[in-house]
């Protein structure tokens, strides 16, 4: 969906603060190393000087000027590179601080031709804006590795368990150079939602985009854009998103009310991000033959195939934690 002109603009206010903030940061680190470190002022000052006696050199016709500047602006970095590191700086200390590398906290990315495209710190933005009502942000609050426990399994539950974990970990690890989709299923309150919490968690802070939906409400959002035809503009821009996202977890599939259409925009989805290589993430209570026999053999075929099975069993840890609270 598209964002609105004061959603936008939300946008682009906060990366101007960011900005900002981190220019006062860079600022005060230089202030910082020119009181503690004797001679690095007059030493970055030179940088000035050398660059205006070098313009005038090549004005006068001097071709090694440049050369010449090259070299010794080399040889003020090194300097300066060693006194930070002897007087207990990192040697980048003053290098401008930043949120985003890639964009420089602008929003966008310059490509090679030219033009420009929003870049994936912004696109994440976009992104919680637009489906702040998935709630991805307090789930990940609670639902992380670092809350993570394995108290309450026992036996081959817990065996269960600690393959997923390590299947999720792997997944993360891995998330840039290898294409997977995972698929959580078994009994209820076992863990599925949970780790789908803990993946998309990491993945944000790496910067990638996650849009996190449960089944009723996905589909249930596709079904009145689909049968409004004012929505049209909606339903497209939706379908970009759940189709170009990093990440797309579906929670609880098999909670909807299935029926055709359903099931055709299911595999459609599916089908979109596994030609995109995009991957996606699957949680349902349901088990294989349940799966099988509510879907159609397309969509079975699909997640049978493309995902890595993950079974989970157990007692419903949150029936557990009421019951320890108690």
């Amino acid at each position: 969906m598209a964002l609105s002109n004061s959603q936008y603009e939300a946008i682009i206010k906060e990366y101007e603060r960011t900005r900002y903030s981190n220019h006062i940061l860079t600022e005060n680190r230089r202030e910082e190393v020119y009181r503690t470190i004797p001679g690095f002022q007059e030493l970055a000052e030179s940088i000035s000087f050398l660059s205006v006696d070098s313009a005038r050199r090549m004005l006068e016709g001097d071709e090694l000027a440049q050369k010449s500047l090259h070299d010794k602006l080399q040889e003020i970095v090194s300097r300066q590179r060693k006194l930070l590191t002897q007087y207990g700086f990192s040697a980048d200390y003053l290098k401008p601080v930043c949120n985003c590398a890639d964009c420089g906290d602008t929003g966008y990315i310059i490509l090679d031709n030219g033009t420009r495209e929003k870049c994936h710190c912004f696109r994440q933005q976009e992104i919680r804006l637009l489906y702040a009502q998935s709630h991805i942000q307090d789930m990940i609050e609670r639902e992380n590795f670092s809350t993570l426990s394995y108290q309450y399994y026992q036996g081959d539950d817990l065996r269960r368990f600690e393959a997923a974990v390590q299947l999720s970990r792997k997944f993360v690890q891995n998330f840039n150079d290898e294409y997977e989709n995972l698929f959580f299923y078994g009994t209820v309150g076992t863990g599925k939602s949970f780790l789908s919490g803990c993946i998309a968690g990491e993945l944000l802070q790496q910067g990638h985009s996650v849009i996190y939906f449960s089944a009723a409400g996905l589909f249930d959002m596709l079904a009145r854009y689909s049968f409004d035809a004012k929505s049209k503009e909606l339903l497209y821009d939706l379908c970009e998103d759940l189709y170009g996202c990093d990440l797309l977890i579906i929670d609880d599939l098999g909670t909807e009310t299935t029926n055709s259409f359903i099931t055709s925009q299911l595999f459609s989805c599916l089908n979109e991000r596994y030609l995109r290589r995009k991957a996606t993430l699957i949680s349902t209570n349901l088990t294989l033959e349940e799966l099988r026999d509510r879907y159609s053999d397309r969509i079975f075929s699909r997640i049978t195939s493309h995902f890595a099975l993950c079974k989970l069993t157990g007692a419903d840890i949150r029936i557990l934690k009421k019951r320890l609270a108690k």
